[in-house]
C-alpha cells in the first residue's frame, strides 16, 4: 500500500499494513513515556469496511520487553488444561477451518481456549480437550 492510495474495501493484508504502520507511528509516544509498545494483531473485519486494530502499551519487562499478561497467564495455566506452554500462538484446523491458540481464560471452565480464525481473526471459543487432541492429530500427520 503506497502512501496516498485510497482504500475503498478493507482486506487481511490492507489490515495488516495499516495496523502496522500505526504501530510505526506510536512507537515514539509510547517510548517517550518510558513504556513499550506492540502489536496484539487485529480483529472484526467486518463486511470489508472496518477492522480494529489492536496495540497492547505496558510498563516494559526487568528485559525491556512488552510485558504480556496474556502470554504470561496461558505460561502458568497451560499445563492444567492439557496443553504446553509453547501452545500459545499455534494453529489448528478443525473441519476446513484453521484457527490460532490466543489464550485461556479459567473463568469460562467449558471453552477455556480462546483463538481465532484465520485468516479473518475472529474469536472463539474451545474446550481444552479438544484443542489438545486436534494439536495432538496435527503433530501426527
Amino acid at each position: 500500500m503506497s502512501k496516498g492510495k485510497h482504500i475503498t474495501r478493507l482486506i487481511p493484508a490492507a489490515c495488516e499494513e495499516v495496523q502496522s504502520r500505526m504501530l510505526e507511528a506510536c512507537q515514539k509516544i509510547a517510548a517517550d513515556h518510558g513504556l513499550v509498545i506492540e502489536s496484539a494483531g487485529w480483529r472484526g473485519l467486518d463486511s470489508g469496511f472496518a477492522f480494529e486494530p489492536v496495540f497492547r502499551v505496558s510498563v516494559p519487562a526487568s528485559d525491556g520487553t512488552a510485558f504480556n499478561l496474556e502470554k504470561d497467564m496461558f505460561e502458568f495455566l497451560a499445563a492444567r488444561y492439557g496443553l504446553a506452554p509453547s501452545d500459545l500462538g499455534r494453529e489448528f484446523s478443525t473441519g476446513s477451518e484453521r484457527f490460532r491458540i490466543t489464550g485461556i481464560d479459567p473463568k469460562r471452565p467449558r471453552y477455556p481456549i480462546s483463538a481465532e480464525r484465520i485468516p479473518d481473526r475472529r474469536g472463539f471459543k474451545f474446550t481444552a480437550e479438544n484443542v489438545a487432541m486436534l494439536l495432538l492429530a496435527q503433530s501426527k500427520s
